[in-house]
């Protein structure tokens, strides 16, 4: 467990190093933190950044042809989901199948919804009951090991998609805290069990 303190900052140096790229290495800095409380290993946690990269280049082509989308891609343990707000039908498929031919994407969750874009006023409203969800969270006791920063947290028009690898027990006090967040419209359990 220790190894991963030093294995991604040094992974991190080296690749810095070798492209001369110093935003690397304080993004690698921020990387190796997350990672100590990680059940993913390091490099599952650099590989689903890796395939947030490659279906955002992906999807951006494809929106300036397609018109205005609002698409957010959340990659877990090789899981990703789609979230947000797409023009057509066509579009929220192409977008899915696009996203699951990636390398190493074992599971696409495709949650965009065929409408307008939300308003600033809707994102801004979600990132705030993102926020509390994440604070109600560190309420949680009486789960040995638990530790919230291994839910990942994605807010969409009121509805709270929860990800991360955790256990039944932490899964269902999860998910019971979250239900009582004001302002949050549904929750959707995308957790693997361990």
């Amino acid at each position: 467990m220790s190894y991963r303190i030093y294995l991604v900052p040094l992974l991190v140096l080296l690749l810095s190093g070798l492209t001369g790229c110093g935003p690397t290495l304080i993004l690698g800095g921020a990387t190796a933190a997350s990672i100590v409380h990680d059940r993913r290993t390091a490099g599952t946690v650099i590989e689903d950044q890796s395939i947030e990269l490659k279906a955002y280049e992906i999807l951006q082509q494809q929106k300036q042809a397609a018109g205005a989308t609002h698409i957010n891609v959340t990659s877990y343990n090789a899981r990703v989901l789609l979230s947000g707000e797409v023009a057509t039908e066509e579009l929220r498929l192409w977008a899915e199948q696009a996203v699951a031919r990636i390398e190493k994407v074992k599971h696409v969750y495709n949650e965009l919804r065929v409408s307008a874009p939300s308003s600033l006023a809707s994102r801004s409203n979600d990132g705030w009951i993102t926020t509390k969800v994440k604070s109600s969270m560190l309420q949680i006791g009486g789960l040995p090991g638990f530790d919230p920063s291994r839910v990942k947290v994605v807010t969409e028009r009121g509805i709270v998609y929860l990800m991360g690898l955790l256990t039944e027990q932490e899964a269902d006090a999860v998910t019971a805290t979250v239900r009582r967040v004001s302002g949050v419209q549904q929750v959707v359990k995308l957790f693997e069990y361990i």
